[in-house]
């Protein structure tokens, strides 16, 4: 029972993370590097600061708590970070090419895949003497193996869509459509993205141990591996705006109310999937087969989640019933995905 109620908060924070880039369509005047870096400001600092302050036991203090870790496991989990941010910057791209189904589904699978074996793999070199390898067992490689095979059966009918759809139908689903442009950014956007685990690994020890709630232990880490990710982020956008001359987008007061609200909203949903994942993992086994694959598992249900948004933003609308039967099936391998290592 109690890895079910993880998986169902862990289904949540997927839910949030799939739905945040919804808000993101209701901001006005501004371009993508303004909006992003600021919707960044909450999802990269504001929030997981907030976050990080639930581990924090009465009478200690985070920062309290970095100083006094290990150097080298606080600047992994932080270079990690900024990897990641690269793979920030490129599933945002992603999406552009492809929409919000396509892409998050190639990107987030190349990222449960490659985020859940990087881990232990990247560990066993810097600490052999605790044998991280030991929790790539088959169990977790037949969950990641599936959770690919699904993500594949998606990549197969966004192929199809592509070969079916005549230019004027992408155009109208996905304005910037470019299957075999977005098919590259996406791969390296879940390449990278995937670090975002790696540095969660790093940084697992990174709290007050048995005087911080199970539920909130991974917290301080995702607070230092979005503080990378924002350091990489943060440099690109403001590049950009410099770039396009788009400073002027931080002084239209007019639309600072409706943007600051709509990239609050995209935020906190966003950070709701790595707080969702937090919680969820309190109720797996510390280091057993469901908390090795959770972030295998929340990557494949943000694509489920993703894809059911694709369909209502009519991302879809056009392609045939066989095409939709693909995308139908490869849904359904990512959901079996979550559930197949128990039954092993």
């Amino acid at each position: 029972m109690e890895i079910v109620i993880g998986l169902l908060i862990i289904a949540v924070g997927a839910f949030c993370q799939s739905s945040c880039y919804v808000p993101i369509n209701k901001i006005k005047e501004w371009s993508w590097e303004s909006y992003w870096i600021v919707q960044g400001v909450f999802a990269w600092l504001v929030l997981p600061f907030l976050g990080a302050l639930l581990a924090v036991p009465e009478g200690h203090s985070l920062f309290g708590l970095f100083s006094e870790a290990p150097s080298f496991n606080l600047w992994m989990t932080i270079f990690f970070g900024v990897l990641w941010g690269v793979g920030g910057l490129t599933f945002g791209l992603s999406m552009r090419y492809l929409g919000v189904a396509l892409g998050q589904s190639i990107a987030l699978g190349t990222c449960a895949a490659l985020g859940t074996i990087m881990g232990p793999v990247l560990l066993n070199i810097f600490f052999p003497e605790t044998d991280p390898l030991s929790k790539l067992t088959m169990a977790v490689i037949l969950g990641v193996v599936v959770t690919l095979i699904g993500i594949a059966i998606i990549g197969v009918a966004g192929s199809m869509k592509s070969a079916t759809l005549t230019e004027e139908e992408k155009k109208a689903a996905v304005k910037d459509f470019n299957f075999p442009k977005g098919l590259a950014i996406a791969l390296l956007a879940g390449f990278m993205s995937g670090c975002f685990n790696v540095g969660l690994e790093f940084g697992k020890d990174i709290n007050f141990g048995e005087l911080t709630d199970p539920m909130f232990r991974t917290l301080p880490a995702t607070l230092l591996v979005t503080l990378g990710g924002f350091v990489t982020n943060a440099a690109y956008c403001f590049y950009q705006n410099h770039k396009n001359k788009t400073w002027g987008d931080y002084t239209k007061k007019a639309v600072w109310g409706n943007n600051l609200l709509f990239c609050l909203l995209a935020g906190a949903l966003w950070y709701s999937q790595f707080f969702g994942l937090s919680l969820g993992r309190s109720f797996f086994e510390t280091g057993g087969t469901m908390d090795t694959l959770s972030f295998c598992i929340l990557m494949a249900l943000n694509v489920v989640f993703s894809n059911v948004w694709g369909i209502i933003l009519k991302e879809w609308k056009g392609c045939s019933k066989k095409t939709i039967a693909v995308l139908l099936c490869g849904i359904v391998v990512l959901i079996l995905s979550s559930f197949l290592p128990q039954l092993v």
